[in-house]
């Protein structure tokens, strides 16, 4: 007879509703139906097995697509986990190098900034970002 959405939500950590937008998507294939009622086989609670760790591990819902469809058929599943995984961190150590600049000009702003307003800030934040920039700019506007 199949598993019910409410067992396979349970299951798996997640709410009914989930599961039907990973088949209103396409992630899951369109389970039988009994009744009118949703029927899975036990292979769904795999597929979202693997679903739910991409989603933990901050796959998109298209990077997961390709994960299950962007690939030949034969391709093995450590070789698809292996190519999106590499993307993935490449992806994540720019993310790490952003967060290292934000960390170091918030740290620059609690230990210099002794701004009164914010028109204070901005006049720094400009000169320290754009002064140069802005110098450079009105000289090639002058020609000089």
């Amino acid at each position: 007879m199949g598993l019910a959405i409410s067992e396979v939500a349970t299951r798996v950590g997640l709410e009914p509703s989930a599961i039907r937008y990973y088949e209103r998507i396409g992630l899951l294939p369109a389970p039988e139906r009994a009744g009118g009622k949703r029927r899975y086989d036990e292979s769904v609670l795999m597929k979202l097995a693997v679903i739910q760790r991409a989603r933990r591990t901050g796959f998109t819902l298209e990077e997961i697509r390709q994960l299950f469809f962007g690939f030949r058929e034969n391709t093995p599943a450590s070789r698809r986990w292996q190519k999106l995984c590499r993307s993935k961190l490449s992806e994540i150590d720019g993310m790490i190098r952003e967060m290292r600049v934000m960390q170091k000009l918030l740290d620059s702003m609690i230990k210099r900034c002794r701004c009164l307003t914010l028109e204070q800030c901005g006049r720094g934040i400009y000169a320290s970002d754009f002064g140069s920039r802005a110098t450079t700019a009105r000289a090639r506007v002058s020609g000089k």
